[in-house]
């Protein structure tokens, strides 16, 4: 966000705003400071962009506000509610907010952590099933069946003995390398199964992790932007069946996670307390 160019628009906007919402001529030393102060920085920023929101919904709590990596917009948390505000508390959206670069459903992510209930299987899917490039004629059904993939394709890495999930994954997804970083905080088992979201690009890499001495090592090697080269050419036939599998139970994107106990499934990134709630295993049994 450019809080330089958008400093003078939103102290004018603050300043109509109160004159509108208080009406009588007299602003509270709140709105005084909102509507006289140029913020010097992003926490300033947020500040006004708060006020602003306090003037427009002053029976709505904000919980939380957040004005980073939205595309101008503002993500605003009143207890379990989400919606979006522009930064001139001007326009409100209600609705699911995408990343394109990540194929991300960033509204889906943030409802999971305000409602973890929400990670039951068919519920989660629900969230991503309109995502624009979504094969929404095949959509995923409520369990599928990980025992149809073959044993080659898979790198297995993580706690043997924490609860095994599946991953559906692409060396070029950010939010597959910041997963990485979660499941290995929830302490559970992977079974990583990558597939080429991204192209070319990401089935090179794919096929030099499967066919790398250590795919497990190669694996992190590969997220940590680091080189990683083949032993030798191997059978890559199983990375086809990763992608004829995703294809078939229509994953739109990158990651999805697999529940390996009965094949539940949620598309995205996750936090490892939301990973440990899925897989059924607390933070002792991870130990």
């Amino acid at each position: 966000m450019n809080f330089t160019n958008t400093r003078t628009s939103v102290k004018a906007k603050l300043a109509t705003i109160a004159l509108a919402t208080l009406g009588a001529g007299t602003i509270t030393g709140l709105a005084v400071a909102a509507v006289t102060s140029v913020p010097a920085h992003a926490k300033e920023m947020l500040r006004d962009v708060r006020t602003a929101i306090e003037l427009r919904l002053p029976k709505t709590p904000i919980t939380s506000l957040n004005c980073e990596g939205f595309g101008g917009l503002c993500e605003v948390v009143s207890k379990k509610t989400l919606f979006y505000i522009d930064e001139r508390a001007r326009y409100l959206f209600v609705g699911r907010l995408y990343d394109m670069e990540s194929r991300a459903d960033l509204t889906a992510a943030k409802l999971l952590e305000l409602n973890p209930e929400l990670l039951v299987a068919n519920n989660a899917r629900n969230n991503v099933r309109d995502q624009p490039g979504t094969n929404t004629a095949s959509k995923p059904a409520q369990n599928v069946p990980i025992g149809d993939l073959p044993a080659a394709g898979a790198i297995h890495w993580g706690n043997k003995a924490g609860a095994k999930l599946v991953v559906f994954s692409d060396f070029n997804c950010g939010y597959c390398k910041r997963l990485t970083g979660e499941l290995i905080k929830a302490r559970v088992q992977v079974e990583e199964r990558p597939i080429s979201i991204f192209g070319e690009k990401s089935r090179k890499t794919a096929e030099a992790v499967i066919c790398a001495h250590d795919p497990a090592k190669a694996l992190h090697d590969a997220y940590a932007d680091k080189p990683v080269k083949a032993k030798k050419p191997c059978d890559t036939a199983g990375l086809d069946a990763n992608e004829a599998f995703a294809r078939k139970h229509g994953f739109g994107g990158t990651p999805v996670i697999v529940r390996a106990s009965d094949g539940a499934v949620i598309e995205g990134y996750r936090s490892a307390s939301d990973i440990r709630v899925f897989a059924g295993q607390t933070k002792e049994a991870a130990k």
